[in-house]
């Protein structure tokens, strides 16, 4: 189960590296995706479960290349536009931490996968586009897609979908729930408790 949700997570490292805004989706995240996986096989501390190296690799490969700011108004849907400039920030900064910490553990089960590209259903001149993947290894394959947008930046993703799941919809069922009882305060302070419980396990 760690090995499946680590690669929800990986999904977004797939576009983590200074790219050029024509390079085609596909070839984006075959190219990416593979230096992310050689990565944390080569490196034993990651292996080991090491936070801080994990972290690290996250915020260097993945996050400035992330719409961020669109996963976390989406995962927060409609209570999103009542946040206030101050809680919208501090949303993305917990959110970002809580993502990271959920699955930095599961880097160490990376072992020998492979990605895998199926056929993409697009249009030349598409701004938005679905990439379908699936990761080999030894047990049965794994699907993702994500959804990607063309930016000024080049290509950035804001959405993942593991096994027919999406993330953002995953998130937005509980986090309206929170918001709906306790406010968007309440939202932000469940996020830094769960995220300092898990600094500290």
């Amino acid at each position: 189960m760690l090995l499946k949700r680590i690669f929800a997570f990986f999904a977004a490292g797939l576009v983590a590296a200074a790219v050029n805004a024509a390079e085609p989706p596909q070839a984006l995240i075959e190219r990416i995706s593979t230096e992310v996986l050689n990565a944390v096989k080569a490196d034993k501390g990651i292996q080991a479960g090491d936070t801080n190296k994990v972290i690290a690799l996250v915020d260097a490969k993945v996050m400035p290349h992330v719409d961020f700011r669109r996963m976390t108004a989406s995962a927060v849907g409609r209570y999103w536009r009542q946040a206030s400039p101050e809680q919208q920030q501090r949303l993305q900064d917990e959110f970002k931490i809580l993502l990271v910490r959920t699955y930095s553990g599961a880097l160490s089960q990376v072992k020998d996968q492979t990605v895998e590209l199926k056929p993409m259903r697009s249009k030349a001149g598409d701004t938005e586009v679905t990439v379908r993947t699936e990761v080999i290894g030894s047990g049965d394959p794994i699907q993702l897609d994500y959804r990607l947008e063309k930016t000024a930046d080049g290509w950035k993703i804001y959405d993942v979908n593991i096994l027919g799941v999406w993330l953002v919809q995953n998130y937005r069922n509980s986090f309206a729930q929170e918001i709906g009882s306790n406010g968007v305060d309440g939202l932000i302070g469940k996020l830094a408790e769960r995220n300092k419980a898990a600094a500290k396990s």
